[in-house]
């Protein structure tokens, strides 16, 4: 048996699970999520808590067995908690602004980059500085969190760039004249 896919996954309370064939949707107070699962593995909701199971023994099973139960466990901490990345700017001149449903950033090029915001993502800045990215997928939270680190990511020699907050960039000596 998979280590992570056995464990069962307890349902909060205001959290609802439900699953019509293979395919699971999660409801709570933070928004709705629904995934399809793969073919070799089912799932079961009994006495507040969520079984996932596997058919076969062979090592794509095992995979998948765990690899569902880990996204199944994901989806009911995001519509119960959600999930939070922080990204800090850094550089002279350098700021961030959200109009509408976009994010409008000003990293030192030619032009100003906008980037549009998907649909159960919430993305807020502080102090022009500091973007908090908030939402029940976790994977959609990372993926913006990763393409806006992506236009302008720290450089090791003077530190300017966008980075995670709890992200440390490892300083380089630049040239020295002999």
């Amino acid at each position: 048996m998979s280590r992570i896919g056995k464990q069962p996954i307890a349902i909060p309370p205001k959290v609802k699970v439900e699953v019509k064939g293979q395919k699971v949707f999660v409801e709570g107070p933070k928004g709705k999520l629904d995934w399809e699962l793969p073919n070799r593995t089912s799932l079961k909701v009994e006495n507040g808590k969520v079984v996932v199971s596997r058919e076969g023994d062979d090592a794509r099973a095992k995979a998948l067995h765990g690899l569902s139960r880990a996204l199944v466990n994901n989806m009911v901490r995001g519509v119960s908690e959600g999930f939070v990345k922080k990204l800090e700017i850094q550089g002279v001149g350098f700021k961030a602004a959200v109009a509408g449903n976009n994010v409008n950033m000003s990293l030192g090029y030619s032009h100003p980059i906008v980037y549009p915001i998907p649909a159960q993502v919430k993305v807020t800045v502080e102090e022009n500085t500091k973007i908090t990215i908030e939402g029940p997928d976790r994977q959609s939270v990372g993926q913006v969190a990763a393409e806006l680190r992506s236009f302008y990511p720290p450089e090791p020699y003077k530190g300017k760039g966008v980075r995670y907050s709890d992200e440390r960039v490892i300083r380089k000596e630049g040239k020295t004249v002999q």
